[in-house]
Protein backbone atom coordinates (compact mmCIF):
# COMPACT_ATOMS: atom_id res chain seq x y z
CA UNK A 1 0.00 0.00 0.00
CA UNK A 2 2.68 2.47 1.11
CA UNK A 3 4.51 1.48 -2.40
CA UNK A 4 1.62 2.41 -4.38
CA UNK A 5 1.11 5.12 -2.52
CA UNK A 6 4.20 6.62 -3.42
CA UNK A 7 4.37 5.70 -6.64
CA UNK A 8 0.69 7.87 -7.03
CA UNK A 9 1.86 10.68 -5.65
CA UNK A 10 5.18 11.00 -7.99
CA UNK A 11 2.76 10.44 -10.98
CA UNK A 12 0.51 13.23 -10.02
CA UNK A 13 3.32 15.46 -9.10
CA UNK A 14 4.99 14.66 -12.55
CA UNK A 15 1.65 15.03 -14.82
CA UNK A 16 -0.31 17.98 -12.71
CA UNK A 17 0.65 20.44 -15.12
CA UNK A 18 -0.62 18.53 -18.20
CA UNK A 19 -4.00 19.24 -16.57
CA UNK A 20 -3.28 23.00 -16.99
CA UNK A 21 -6.19 24.36 -18.49
CA UNK A 22 -3.94 26.81 -20.83
CA UNK A 23 -2.71 23.09 -22.13
CA UNK A 24 -5.85 22.38 -23.38
CA UNK A 25 -6.59 25.69 -24.92
CA UNK A 26 -3.36 26.08 -26.55
CA UNK A 27 -3.98 22.20 -28.55
CA UNK A 28 -7.29 23.64 -29.45
CA UNK A 29 -5.88 26.54 -30.70
CA UNK A 30 -3.50 24.51 -32.94
CA UNK A 31 -6.09 22.26 -33.97
CA UNK A 32 -7.88 25.15 -35.37
CA UNK A 33 -5.08 26.45 -36.79
CA UNK A 34 -4.16 23.52 -38.79
CA UNK A 35 -7.31 22.90 -39.97
CA UNK A 36 -7.53 26.44 -41.26
CA UNK A 37 -4.17 26.24 -43.08
CA UNK A 38 -5.01 23.03 -44.61
CA UNK A 39 -7.52 24.61 -46.73
CA UNK A 40 -4.65 26.62 -48.46
CA UNK A 41 -2.05 23.46 -48.86
CA UNK A 42 0.48 25.32 -46.93
CA UNK A 43 0.65 22.93 -44.02
CA UNK A 44 4.06 22.04 -42.38
CA UNK A 45 5.71 18.62 -42.96
CA UNK A 46 4.44 15.72 -40.34
CA UNK A 47 8.27 16.27 -38.78
CA UNK A 48 7.99 20.03 -37.79
CA UNK A 49 4.99 19.24 -35.81
CA UNK A 50 5.59 17.21 -32.67
CA UNK A 51 5.59 18.12 -29.41
CA UNK A 52 4.73 15.73 -26.13
CA UNK A 53 2.49 15.81 -23.07
CA UNK A 54 1.88 12.05 -22.57
CA UNK A 55 3.32 10.58 -25.25
CA UNK A 56 6.88 8.98 -24.59
CA UNK A 57 8.45 11.56 -26.91
CA UNK A 58 7.13 13.83 -29.31
CA UNK A 59 4.08 11.76 -30.73
CA UNK A 60 1.54 13.89 -29.05
CA UNK A 61 1.78 16.92 -31.49
CA UNK A 62 2.12 14.53 -34.71
CA UNK A 63 -1.17 13.08 -33.99
CA UNK A 64 -3.14 16.49 -33.18
CA UNK A 65 -1.59 17.48 -36.26
CA UNK A 66 -3.00 14.28 -38.72
CA UNK A 67 -6.02 14.13 -37.00
CA UNK A 68 -6.59 18.03 -37.34
CA UNK A 69 -6.16 17.64 -40.92
CA UNK A 70 -8.12 14.52 -41.04
CA UNK A 71 -10.83 15.48 -38.52
CA UNK A 72 -11.80 13.80 -35.87
CA UNK A 73 -15.36 12.48 -36.48
CA UNK A 74 -14.32 8.89 -34.94
CA UNK A 75 -12.54 9.89 -31.34
CA UNK A 76 -11.98 6.00 -30.41
CA UNK A 77 -8.45 4.67 -29.76
CA UNK A 78 -6.82 1.10 -29.16
CA UNK A 79 -3.64 1.03 -27.46
CA UNK A 80 -2.01 -2.39 -26.86
CA UNK A 81 1.17 -2.49 -25.02
CA UNK A 82 0.07 0.39 -23.42
CA UNK A 83 1.77 0.27 -19.55
CA UNK A 84 -0.37 2.42 -17.75
CA UNK A 85 -1.88 4.47 -20.17
CA UNK A 86 -0.47 7.42 -19.21
CA UNK A 87 2.75 8.37 -21.15
CA UNK A 88 0.66 6.86 -23.77
CA UNK A 89 0.09 7.62 -27.56
CA UNK A 90 -3.83 8.10 -26.78
CA UNK A 91 -3.72 10.22 -23.32
CA UNK A 92 -3.38 13.44 -24.78
CA UNK A 93 -6.14 12.55 -27.35
CA UNK A 94 -8.50 11.44 -24.15
CA UNK A 95 -7.59 14.19 -21.72
CA UNK A 96 -7.52 17.28 -24.41
CA UNK A 97 -9.59 15.87 -26.98
CA UNK A 98 -12.48 13.87 -25.25
CA UNK A 99 -11.50 10.73 -26.92
CA UNK A 100 -11.96 7.30 -25.66
CA UNK A 101 -10.59 3.87 -25.82
CA UNK A 102 -8.71 0.80 -24.86
CA UNK A 103 -5.68 -0.17 -23.01
CA UNK A 104 -4.13 -3.48 -23.30
CA UNK A 105 -1.03 -4.47 -21.56
CA UNK A 106 0.40 -7.71 -19.50
CA UNK A 107 1.49 -6.13 -16.56
CA UNK A 108 -0.90 -6.52 -13.43
CA UNK A 109 0.93 -3.19 -11.45
CA UNK A 110 1.08 -0.90 -14.76
CA UNK A 111 -3.37 -2.08 -15.41
CA UNK A 112 -4.02 -1.02 -11.32
CA UNK A 113 -1.92 1.71 -11.86
CA UNK A 114 -3.43 3.12 -14.93
CA UNK A 115 -6.88 2.18 -13.40
CA UNK A 116 -6.36 4.27 -10.09
CA UNK A 117 -5.12 7.16 -12.48
CA UNK A 118 -7.87 7.48 -14.75
CA UNK A 119 -10.32 7.19 -11.79
CA UNK A 120 -8.53 10.03 -10.09
CA UNK A 121 -8.46 12.50 -13.34
CA UNK A 122 -11.99 11.38 -14.89
CA UNK A 123 -13.29 13.84 -17.01
CA UNK A 124 -17.15 13.91 -16.15
CA UNK A 125 -18.63 14.05 -19.85
CA UNK A 126 -16.86 11.58 -20.80
CA UNK A 127 -15.81 7.81 -20.92
CA UNK A 128 -13.48 6.26 -19.05
CA UNK A 129 -10.99 3.92 -20.86
CA UNK A 130 -11.11 0.32 -20.42
CA UNK A 131 -8.71 -1.37 -19.27
CA UNK A 132 -7.60 -5.21 -19.96
CA UNK A 133 -4.23 -6.81 -18.74
CA UNK A 134 -3.37 -9.97 -20.86
CA UNK A 135 -0.46 -11.11 -22.62
CA UNK A 136 -1.47 -10.80 -25.95
CA UNK A 137 -1.02 -12.90 -28.81
CA UNK A 138 -2.08 -13.59 -32.49
CA UNK A 139 -4.40 -15.99 -31.51
CA UNK A 140 -6.24 -13.51 -28.57
CA UNK A 141 -5.65 -10.24 -30.14
CA UNK A 142 -9.35 -10.21 -32.12
CA UNK A 143 -10.84 -11.64 -29.40
CA UNK A 144 -9.83 -9.29 -26.65
CA UNK A 145 -10.42 -6.07 -28.57
CA UNK A 146 -14.27 -7.25 -29.76
CA UNK A 147 -15.02 -8.38 -26.38
CA UNK A 148 -14.33 -5.11 -24.80
CA UNK A 149 -16.55 -3.78 -27.09
CA UNK A 150 -14.67 -2.09 -30.26
CA UNK A 151 -14.88 -2.98 -33.52
CA UNK A 152 -15.12 -1.09 -37.29
CA UNK A 153 -13.39 1.99 -37.36
CA UNK A 154 -11.64 3.40 -34.96
CA UNK A 155 -9.56 6.19 -34.89
CA UNK A 156 -5.81 5.26 -33.56
CA UNK A 157 -4.58 1.76 -33.19
CA UNK A 158 -1.14 1.93 -31.04
CA UNK A 159 0.95 -0.91 -30.77
CA UNK A 160 4.16 -1.33 -28.74
CA UNK A 161 4.74 -4.75 -27.14
CA UNK A 162 8.83 -5.11 -27.40
CA UNK A 163 7.89 -8.15 -29.21
CA UNK A 164 5.58 -9.58 -31.72
CA UNK A 165 4.47 -5.96 -32.88
CA UNK A 166 4.73 -6.87 -36.69
CA UNK A 167 2.63 -10.18 -36.08
CA UNK A 168 -0.04 -8.84 -34.00
CA UNK A 169 -0.90 -6.19 -36.59
CA UNK A 170 -1.04 -8.42 -38.99
CA UNK A 171 -3.71 -10.34 -37.66
CA UNK A 172 -5.84 -7.48 -36.62
CA UNK A 173 -9.12 -7.40 -38.28
CA UNK A 174 -11.57 -6.93 -35.75
CA UNK A 175 -10.91 -2.64 -35.68
CA UNK A 176 -10.07 -0.69 -38.88
CA UNK A 177 -8.17 2.26 -37.80
CA UNK A 178 -7.75 5.76 -39.55
CA UNK A 179 -4.00 5.73 -37.78
CA UNK A 180 -1.56 3.50 -36.87
CA UNK A 181 1.33 4.12 -34.95
CA UNK A 182 3.38 0.87 -34.32
CA UNK A 183 7.00 0.42 -32.96
CA UNK A 184 9.91 -0.69 -35.15
CA UNK A 185 13.43 -1.85 -34.80
CA UNK A 186 15.84 0.76 -36.38
CA UNK A 187 18.38 -1.40 -35.12
CA UNK A 188 17.77 -3.62 -38.53
CA UNK A 189 18.55 -0.35 -40.68
CA UNK A 190 17.26 -1.00 -44.50
CA UNK A 191 17.02 -5.11 -44.14
CA UNK A 192 13.68 -6.29 -45.15
CA UNK A 193 13.13 -8.63 -42.09
CA UNK A 194 11.15 -10.01 -39.47
CA UNK A 195 12.03 -12.15 -36.01
CA UNK A 196 9.75 -15.11 -36.32
CA UNK A 197 6.68 -15.24 -34.69
CA UNK A 198 7.20 -16.44 -30.91
CA UNK A 199 3.47 -16.68 -28.84
CA UNK A 200 5.50 -16.94 -25.61
CA UNK A 201 8.12 -14.30 -26.23
CA UNK A 202 8.81 -11.76 -23.53
CA UNK A 203 11.74 -9.54 -23.85
CA UNK A 204 14.55 -9.47 -23.78
CA UNK A 205 14.34 -12.61 -24.90
CA UNK A 206 17.50 -14.56 -25.95
CA UNK A 207 18.90 -11.36 -26.86
CA UNK A 208 17.79 -7.13 -26.14
CA UNK A 209 17.63 -6.41 -30.45
CA UNK A 210 16.45 -10.09 -31.37
CA UNK A 211 12.72 -9.37 -31.63
CA UNK A 212 10.56 -7.24 -33.90
CA UNK A 213 10.50 -6.06 -37.62
CA UNK A 214 12.77 -3.48 -40.00
CA UNK A 215 11.12 -0.20 -40.94
CA UNK A 216 11.13 -1.90 -44.18
CA UNK A 217 9.48 -4.97 -43.40
CA UNK A 218 6.83 -2.65 -41.12
CA UNK A 219 6.38 -0.39 -43.97
CA UNK A 220 5.51 -3.15 -46.38
CA UNK A 221 2.88 -5.00 -43.83
CA UNK A 222 1.61 -1.29 -44.19
CA UNK A 223 1.10 -1.56 -47.82
CA UNK A 224 -0.46 -4.88 -47.54
CA UNK A 225 -2.67 -3.42 -45.38
CA UNK A 226 -4.26 0.02 -47.39
CA UNK A 227 -1.44 2.41 -45.55
CA UNK A 228 1.09 4.65 -45.95
CA UNK A 229 3.67 5.67 -44.56
CA UNK A 230 3.41 9.50 -43.46
CA UNK A 231 6.25 9.74 -40.84
CA UNK A 232 7.91 8.63 -37.46
CA UNK A 233 9.13 9.98 -33.74
CA UNK A 234 12.24 11.72 -34.31
CA UNK A 235 14.26 8.91 -33.01
CA UNK A 236 13.00 6.98 -35.75
CA UNK A 237 11.14 3.52 -34.40
CA UNK A 238 7.74 4.61 -33.39
CA UNK A 239 6.29 4.64 -37.30
CA UNK A 240 3.20 6.84 -38.17
CA UNK A 241 1.23 5.04 -41.15
CA UNK A 242 -2.42 6.74 -42.57
CA UNK A 243 -4.77 4.77 -44.15
CA UNK A 244 -4.99 5.23 -48.21
CA UNK A 245 -7.34 7.37 -49.28
CA UNK A 246 -6.92 9.83 -46.38
CA UNK A 247 -5.46 13.62 -46.93
CA UNK A 248 -3.05 11.96 -49.31
CA UNK A 249 -2.26 15.88 -50.97
CA UNK A 250 -1.59 17.40 -47.63
CA UNK A 251 0.20 15.02 -45.79
CA UNK A 252 2.07 12.44 -48.37
CA UNK A 253 3.71 9.57 -47.97
CA UNK A 254 7.32 9.75 -47.24
CA UNK A 255 10.59 7.10 -48.31
CA UNK A 256 11.51 4.78 -44.97
CA UNK A 257 15.34 6.48 -45.43
CA UNK A 258 13.45 10.11 -44.51
CA UNK A 259 12.06 8.45 -40.93
CA UNK A 260 15.74 7.13 -40.14
CA UNK A 261 18.02 10.18 -40.10
CA UNK A 262 18.91 10.94 -36.53
CA UNK A 263 22.32 10.32 -35.64
CA UNK A 264 20.81 7.41 -33.13
CA UNK A 265 19.32 5.27 -35.71
CA UNK A 266 22.60 5.39 -37.78
CA UNK A 267 23.74 4.40 -34.13
CA UNK A 268 21.64 2.17 -33.18
CA UNK A 269 22.31 -0.38 -36.28
CA UNK A 270 25.83 -1.20 -34.73
CA UNK A 271 23.70 -3.15 -32.50
CA UNK A 272 22.55 -5.16 -35.11
CA UNK A 273 25.64 -6.71 -35.98
CA UNK A 274 25.89 -9.24 -33.04
CA UNK A 275 22.62 -11.11 -34.51
CA UNK A 276 22.63 -10.53 -38.26
CA UNK A 277 23.33 -14.34 -39.02
CA UNK A 278 20.23 -15.28 -36.71
CA UNK A 279 17.04 -16.84 -38.25
CA UNK A 280 14.56 -14.18 -39.91
CA UNK A 281 11.88 -13.84 -42.32
CA UNK A 282 11.25 -11.65 -45.04
CA UNK A 283 8.39 -8.63 -44.47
Amino acid sequence: MIKNFIKDRLLIAKVRNRFNPSVQISQRQLFHHYREVAKTSALPPLSETGFRVFSQFEEDGKLLFIFSVIGMNNKTFVEIGSDDGVNSNSANLYFNFGWHGLFIDANKKSIRRGQRFFAKYPHPWYYKPRFICSKVTRENVNDLIGSAGFEGEIGLLSIDIDGNDYWIWDVINVVDPLVVIIETHNEFGMENIVVPYDPDYTFPGKHPVYHGASPVAMTRLAEKKGYRLAGANALGFNFIFIKNGLVEEEIPAVSVESALMHPSAKEAIKKFEPIRDWDYVEG
